[in-house]
């Protein structure tokens, strides 16, 4: 959709999509009605959000995604073209853009339902017809809302630094599982990356920590364990380091999570080490949660961060020296 750049530093490959974000007091219970208090469309979807989260820190960003001919095409891209990612390998696919359905309650929570929509045609022959662009890549950043089969070519063509984002949970071939370097994955994603390991451990491991170390004891590079406002663990056969998130009031958790890779592939592709990048990773994280939307809620590299922590430390103090190992 845009004219070649440069060798990107960060390839993403992933979905692209439009958010339809409807605001409710309180999310409704199974069979319930609710009124809600507004409707507004954005760009969204794991791939575009992570794209635009990296290239607005300042890294040079590529994404391989998909869109359809329909209306919410525009939309759905308008914020990649804003924030300078690289779009040449961005198909226009006959039929309709991906959309997110998105209910945001008073409290900041949500609840999404994804239609995958042309996201279906970043499959294993799309991405493999770029294998070069990711092959030249420093930093690969590969979600599960595509085909398994485009999730697992773009792990393959990698030759630098894969950052596989099991979200959703979907099964994967366990030898491109162990390319990642780190796998990310929320507290509920780890235990279904251990199952799909061979996981027996699933049944011992009791804790976030435990999950994360049989992770990698499955062998697994390294782990990223998101815990939402109490930070994240990371995990290399050196231990798990516990980096604790700052203290902020969330006003929309859409795409936090999302902010967070982006930001994280950004300080990898930097050279940071994985539990600095991390560290960093979740005041982004924690930054995003405190604007509405996904991609909107985004700092770029002169807006300042949060980072007074919300486990033990000082007050205003960087997560750095309070990162406990576990």
């Amino acid at each position: 959709m845009s004219a070649p750049s440069a060798a990107s530093s960060i390839v993403v490959v992933g979905s692209v999509n439009a958010d339809l974000i409807a605001r409710v007091a309180a999310h409704p219970s199974a069979g319930e009605t609710a009124l809600g208090e507004s409707m507004t469309v954005l760009a969204g979807g794991k791939g575009a959000n992570q794209a635009v989260a990296a290239s607005r820190l300042g890294s040079r960003v590529a994404i391989l995604g998909s869109v359809g001919d329909d209306a919410f095409a525009a939309p759905a891209t308008g914020t990649l073209k804003e924030a300078g990612v690289d779009l040449s390998a961005l198909r226009v696919t006959p039929g309709p853009t991906g959309i997110a359905m998105i209910v945001v309650a008073a409290d900041g929570e949500n609840s999404i339902v994804v239609v995958p929509g042309a996201n279906a045609a970043v499959d294993g022959g799309f991405v493999g017809g770029h294998a070069e662009k990711i092959a030249a890549a420093s930093v690969v950043v590969v979600s599960c809302e595509i085909p398994r089969d485009g999730v697992e070519a773009a792990a393959r063509a990698a030759t630098g630094r894969v950052v596989l984002n099991l979200a959703p949970v979907i099964e994967l071939d366990p030898k491109v599982v162990r390319l990642a370097d780190p796998l990310v994955v929320n507290e509920h994603e780890a235990r279904g990356a251990l199952t799909m390991l061979g996981g027996a451990a699933v049944g011992t491991a009791t804790g976030h920590a435990d999950v994360a170390r049989a992770l990698v004891a499955a062998g697994v590079r390294s782990v990223v364990v998101t815990l939402g406002a109490a930070g994240a663990l990371v995990a290399t056969a050196d231990g798990v380091v516990v980096v604790q998130a700052p203290r902020v009031t969330a006003v929309d958790t859409t795409g936090a999570g999302d902010a967070f890779i982006g930001a994280l592939a950004h300080r990898l592709a930097a050279g940071d080490e994985l539990d600095d990048a991390a560290r960093f990773a979740v005041r982004v994280g924690a930054y995003a949660v405190t604007k509405v939307g996904a991609q909107a809620s985004y700092p770029d590299a002169r807006d300042l961060l949060p980072s007074r922590l919300s486990g033990p430390g000082r007050p205003g103090a960087r997560p750095g020296p309070d990162s406990p190992q576990v």
